[in-house]
């Protein structure tokens, strides 16, 4: 079809595509232009606007289906084209990614048979036939080789260039952090004065990101006793140098905890090198302040923290297993309130060259709140596991250490059951606040005890079978506000994942970092690196990112960590929601 302009114009010639050509769902329409006459200055912008006006717009999923082509006569005006569909982005955003990955995977330098088919792949382009064309439409999906990077997720679903980006920046090890609020006149609310009403479902940002930090504060102390443990029985142990992650904080003072109960010594005879897995006191924690101006004023007061780790050796777990209910106190104001044993043991007992945890944590408070009298304080207590049941105790002591004391929350990850009915009454009445965070499918949150959930427990108890179970088993109970996750709610570990995975801290904090609501899948924005958990549940973590991390040619034990800079860039300019 021809179409004649005045001299002074263009004179365009259009020659109908081909049927096979309409199928194709990476090109734009092919279209023969002839320019017959010079362009004046004046009439370049129309030929500018009408040649981008052609193109061809069909699915890049079903290339069989074609979109009509508008059609021009000499007796009818110009169609517009339609505008973009979702389809015609969606084929958009595939044919970036298809270079977005070839851009990305590193070729090898010794590889001449893969050169030689890329730049066969190359000429094939530059010289399409029809037959070729429709063949590259049918199989564009194929093309990116879905199968090998995932495998069990749809590609126009999960294979965004921005899910790429995003998993490459949660493997990389750089940490990166949610947004730190100025938390001011409200830090008394995420310290738990109104018990964190209206704040845990959905769960607060703000809060999610305190949780996290507290955390990380406990992290350390496992990092700390891990490159240190061994202590000298012989004379008392040397001052500890550690970094925490919270570079606004100081430690103040190391934490012992000492078992009542020791190994026989044909112990040592036959398995003498278990080393420090059988010290009767044990590095367990940390007391730090915070003394940053800056996070000082964004907290709102000067903090103190209390970290306290979770089980290491052979005695700990030993304390662990006598679960029989003791009185707390000789006094008899305090004779129903009840603890397990061995957590008490730990906590009271002192070693040969350190005193007990409860006489140092004492200690420790009373000189921080001398040292900064006058200024708002608060006293932040948290611990994993052992560590969770031994906060318990702390902030039984340390709201009771003095008239003033500051306000005393407590924040436990995976924590077991500590004391009976009336030991978590004692903890109200002195105004402590506790949120235990912790995992559905986490047993040693249901131990001691019976192995149910306490409503079950109390209507056993009730039944006609309660009289054998109060003689049998102790009435345990738990205390303070749950925030409650779920291992099954992450996309990355697998919903079988083992227990040793349901009980590590890292998968806590992935769990608690990735959490808005009981009702709303995991946080698609969360920020918290996956490096770590990979590490140390690499056999929980599905196999579909494992893969994904060799298909990103990601080595996180060679090239170390990232720098958020070094992250993929984004290969469209295309804005995914």
């Amino acid at each position: 079809m021809f179409r004649h302009f005045p001299a002074d114009s263009i004179q365009l010639t259009l020659s109908p595509p081909s049927p096979p050509l309409l199928q194709q769902s990476q090109t734009p329409l092919s279209t023969m232009m002839q320019i017959s006459s010079t362009i004046p200055a004046h009439n370049l912008h129309m030929f500018q606007t009408r040649r981008a006006s052609f193109r061809c717009r069909a699915s890049p999923l079903n290339p069989s289906s074609t979109t009509p082509l508008p059609t021009t006569s000499s007796s009818s005006s110009p169609q517009h084209v339609k505008p973009l569909t979702s389809t015609d982005s969606t084929r958009l955003h595939l044919s970036n990614l298809d270079k977005f990955l070839h851009k990305q995977s590193p070729t090898p330098l010794n590889n001449p048979p893969l050169q030689q088919q890329e730049q066969a792949a190359t000429q094939s382009t530059n010289h399409r036939t029809p037959t070729t064309v429709e063949k590259k439409g049918k199989n564009v999906l194929e093309g990116l080789n879905l199968a090998r990077l995932w495998p069990d997720m749809k590609a126009t679903e999960e294979m965004s260039p921005r899910h790429l980006n995003r998993l490459q920046r949660l493997l990389s090890k750089t940490m990166e952090y949610s947004p730190r609020n100025v938390l001011g006149s409200r830090w008394r609310e995420y310290h738990g004065s109104h018990d964190w009403k209206g704040m845990l479902d959905p769960l607060d940002e703000n809060l999610r990101r305190e949780v996290v930090r507290y955390g990380e504060f406990v992290q350390a102390a496992y990092h700390s006793f891990h490159s240190n443990p061994a202590m000298s029985a012989e004379e008392p142990p040397l001052p500890r140098h550690m970094v925490l992650p919270d570079r606004s904080y100081r430690v103040t003072k190391s934490l012992y905890a000492t078992s009542s109960i020791g190994l026989p010594k044909w112990v040592d005879d036959v398995a003498p090198d278990l080393g420090w897995m059988t010290q009767r006191s044990s590095w367990v924690g940390f007391v730090a302040v915070c003394d940053d101006r800056r996070e000082i004023a964004r907290l709102g007061r000067r903090d103190i923290v209390i970290s306290l780790r979770g089980t290491a050796t052979c005695l700990e777990w030993a304390e662990n297993m006598r679960a029989q209910l003791i009185n707390i106190s000789e006094e008899k104001a305090e004779a129903e309130a009840k603890v397990e044993c061995g957590f008490l043991s730990l906590y009271k007992t002192r070693g040969t060259h350190v005193g007990s945890l409860s006489e140092s944590v004492i200690e420790e408070v009373k000189r921080l709140m001398e040292v900064y009298k006058g200024e708002t304080l608060s006293i932040t207590i948290t611990g994993h596991s052992l560590g969770a049941a031994l906060a318990l105790l702390v902030a039984d002591d340390v709201s009771a250490c003095a008239a003033d004391v500051a306000p005393v929350a407590v924040f436990s990850f995976g924590g077991p059951r500590v004391g009976n009915r009336a030991f978590g009454e004692k903890l109200t009445s002195q105004n402590v606040k506790v949120l235990r965070i912790v995992n559905s499918q986490d047993v040693i949150t249901r131990v001691p005890g019976m192995l149910v959930s306490e409503d079950v427990e109390k209507k056993l108890r009730s039944s006609k079978v309660g009289g054998v179970l109060n003689m049998v088993v102790d009435e345990y109970s738990h205390m303070g506000t749950e925030l409650r996750v779920e291992t099954k709610m992450s996309p990355y570990l697998k919903p079988d994942a083992d227990m040793a995975c349901c009980h590590d801290l890292e998968a806590y904090l992935h769990l608690v970092d990735g959490f808005l609501a009981s009702n709303c899948p995991f946080r698609a924005n969360a920020k918290r690196s996956l490096a770590r958990l990979m590490h140390y549940q690499g056999g929980n973590v599905k196999k579909l990112y494992t893969s994904k991390a060799q298909a990103l040619t990601l080595n996180l034990e060679r090239q170390g960590s990232f720098s958020m800079s070094a992250c993929l860039p984004s290969p469209s300019s295309i804005q995914f929601d």
